[in-house]
């Protein structure tokens, strides 16, 4: 079996950049009497013209009043998968005291320093020591001096910093301006050894894409970016995390040539020399062109984002390093087939990974052929990083899987020893997953999503639509070794017994479609099946990414016709945008799951469902069914949003211009929808391939024939 190895630690960071302009969505502050602090909406403003890496910094600009407290808090953003961290010792932040006053009467207006612990307590406070004014100066306090009368653990049980005013300090206005506020383990790093190489630049419409070889030296804290346009100066324009070997730069302007350098920090912030530079041009591109763009950017999450042991895709990036979700590995196996097409990749190339993920797939653990939602891709052990209860099997993230294995069954259809063996195993992975035992009864309506192995059906979850989760039910029914009967997509996914009905109506809230059929109609669309009117987008493209919408017909409607009619509920629904959101319109929608300014959510066409954040995959993963509207909202989000929600992996998955707020990851279940929905909506291919499999017809085939009994 394969060796552990140790998860990723990160640093425990408060501030590095905002991606937003305007105001950080992670801070707090307050003024009273008298004292006052220069706010946005009771956040701080973000500084782009000051600062200590590129390209922000937080500007404190306050009043002191004699009897008067002032307060910000700044938040440390909680990202999913972030929860290994660096042994932290100090406290260290940046700081610009931008002053004419003398540097000891300017330092007297500093302000004192806490840390909030979990449970809202606050520490003693730090008084800052005098400084030097109009420069930046960097404050390493150790955590040991805020003074906690108990045990806390540091890092994890601190969630915020706060900057208050000082009880004796100089009355007056004052800025300082706050950067790169972390936790560190010492006082003192080591110099990087590394010498910077920029290894390619492609120029795109509005931004540059530049890479690196991946950084082995552990002392490199940050890789800076230095711009220089038409033949001027360098300026620093932007920073990267040491794990990601590439930087997408959106100048946000077309047909300029730039020359690139890159350097390295280490964790005192030290700078290596600049590497040699690249030149590169932006250029004009076609709707089919940037659909390229969208397509290999989404494809780099599962080709160089991979983990590296296992080849299999990351929960999200950033996040935990050598977790692996199942799922999200299932799709992008399809993206990486649409790669491997668009000579992203060579066929080589994919079949050197394929070959790797198998290898992993067959060593990994597994529960009656089923693999667990979240492995470990150096172990192959099952991560119950849901709880304890998720420690085994998961029928829906395997069947997204299998959906991508038997595409890409398809794909290779080589007459060489490689590609024959990559059939060979995917068959034998495909043949050993026993459907029929997920029954948990021999008379079960129902297929059941989860089992444990020291807990059984704890979950007790009955898979039933309208929802993400019909490629199980077809794949349980064309399964040729451990089939369920078809009759089962009419008893358990599309049921209308009362335990459906009541499903049904629980998460929706609502009577509509509890019978899984609907009927009414919803901002001018008729809609056949489905809760409420639809849902999140992600049910019209998870199940559906390989087996085909238009071969799928049952008794109640065709599922390309009635995805397409939830994807226009959705579009229409933000046309009319009853709440009033920022950024909703004709070419902002896509309601669908992804992560929040407040936690992860799968927002929905309604209402009490509808939190103001739009996700880039919703609208471009319904290419195939709404071509016109998907490449308004993709021009929008990319030509006009860009510079906040453009990365190296494609468009961030969320934003919130409400809330002032953008995310900082990528998510692996929604980077693949959009690099394999448009490659179905420009050529068919991943529905070719996987509706080429003789046992998806054959099943296919039963349930019609079922539901004209």
């Amino acid at each position: 079996m394969l060796s552990p190895a140790q998860e990723y630690e990160y640093t425990y960071t408060f501030f590095t950049n905002s991606s937003m302009p305007g105001d950080w969505f992670f801070s707090h502050v307050s003024g009273s009497g008298g004292s006052s602090i220069k706010n946005i909406d009771g956040k701080l403003p973000v500084n782009e013209e000051v600062f200590h890496t590129p390209g922000n910094a937080l500007e404190l600009g306050y009043t002191n009043a004699a009897g008067g407290k002032w307060t910000a808090v700044i938040f440390r953003p909680q990202i999913r998968g972030i929860d290994v961290f660096r042994d932290s010792e100090y406290l260290s932040l940046w700081l610009y005291l931008k002053s004419e006053m003398e540097s000891q009467m300017a330092s007297q207006a500093l302000f004192e320093i806490q840390l909030m612990m979990r449970d809202s307590s606050l520490t003693e406070g730090f008084r800052l020591p005098l400084m030097s004014t109009n420069q930046w100066l960097r404050v390493l306090v150790p955590l040991d001096d805020f003074q906690t009368g108990d045990d806390k653990d540091y890092p994890g049980d601190v969630i915020a910093i706060v900057f208050s005013q000082n009880s004796n300090t100089n009355t007056g206005a004052h800025t300082v301006f706050v950067d790169d506020v972390e936790f560190l383990p010492n006082g003192s790093a080591e110099a990087v050894s590394l010498a910077p190489v920029i290894i390619s630049a492609k120029g795109y419409a509005m931004h540059v894409d530049l890479s690196w070889d991946k950084i082995t030296d552990q002392n490199v804290h940050l890789v800076k970016i230095y711009r220089a346009e038409d033949g001027g100066d360098y300026k620093e324009v932007g920073i990267q995390q040491p794990y990601i070997n590439r930087y997408a730069d959106f100048t946000g302007e077309t047909g300029k040539t730039y020359a690139y350098k890159i350097s390295f920090l280490n964790g005192d912030y030290q700078e290596t020399e600049l590497s040699s530079p690249i030149t590169v041009s932006t250029k004009p591109m076609t709707n089919d062109q940037l659909l390229t763009m969208v397509q290999e950017a989404c494809f780099r999450y599962y080709w160089e984002g991979a983990e590296a042991i296992s080849g299999m895709a990351r929960e999200n990036i950033p996040g935990r390093h050598n977790m692996i979700a199942t799922g999200a590995s299932g799709f992008g196996i399809m993206a990486l087939i649409a790669g491997t097409e668009r000579q992203f990749i060579t066929r080589k190339e994919a079949v050197t990974r394929f070959i790797k993920i198998l290898d992993f797939l067959e060593e990994a653990d597994r529960f009656h052929g089923v693999y667990g939602h979240f492995m470990s891709g150096i172990t192959g052990k099952v991560e119950p990083f849901f709880g304890n209860r998720d420690n085994g099997a998961d029928l829906v993230e395997t069947a997204f899987l299998i959906q991508g294995l038997l595409a890409a069954r398809q794909y290779f259809s080589g007459d060489n020893e490689n590609e024959k063996m990559i059939r060979k195993k995917i068959t034998a992975i495909w043949e050993n997953v026993e459907w029929d035992w997920f029954r948990k009864e021999p008379d079960s309506k129902y297929l059941y999503w989860h089992w444990s192995p020291d807990q059984a059906w704890v979950i007790n979850h009955r898979l039933i639509g309208w929802n993400e989760t019909m490629i199980v039910y077809l794949l349980a029914i064309s399964s040729p070794t451990h089939g369920v009967p078809a009759e089962m997509y009419y008893s358990g996914w599309a049921s209308q017994d009362k335990t459906a009905q009541d499903y049904r109506s629980s998460w929706g809230q609502s009577k509509d479609g509890s019978m899984y059929t609907n009927g009414r109609t919803y901002y001018a669309v008729p809609l056949d099946v489905g809760v409420n009117n639809g849902g999140p987008l992600f049910f019209t493209h998870y199940s559906y990414m390989g087996c085909d919408p238009h071969f799928i017909t049952d008794k109640y409607t065709n599922y390309f016709k009635n995805n397409k009619a939830i994807a226009m509920i959705n579009y229409n629904y933000c046309m009319a945008n009853p709440k009033n959101y920022k950024g909703y319109g004709e070419d902002g929608w896509g309601l669908t799951a992804s992560d929040g300014p407040f936690d992860y959510s799968a927002d929905e066409p309604v209402e009490w469902q509808d939190h103001g954040k739009l996700t880039p995959t919703g609208a471009i993963g319904s290419f195939p069914y709404t071509p016109e509207e998907s490449m308004k909202a993709l021009k929008n989000y990319y030509y006009n949003y860009g510079r906040f929600l453009w990365g190296e992996y494609g468009f961030r998955d969320a934003f919130d211009l409400t809330e002032n707020w953008c995310s900082e990851i990528y998510m692996g279940l929604n980077q693949a929808p959009q690099a394999v929905m448009i490659e179905n909506y420009r050529t068919g291919l991943i529905w070719e391939l996987f509706m080429q499999n003789d046992e998806v017809r054959e099943g296919l085939r039963k349930v019609q024939e079922a539901g004209s009994r």
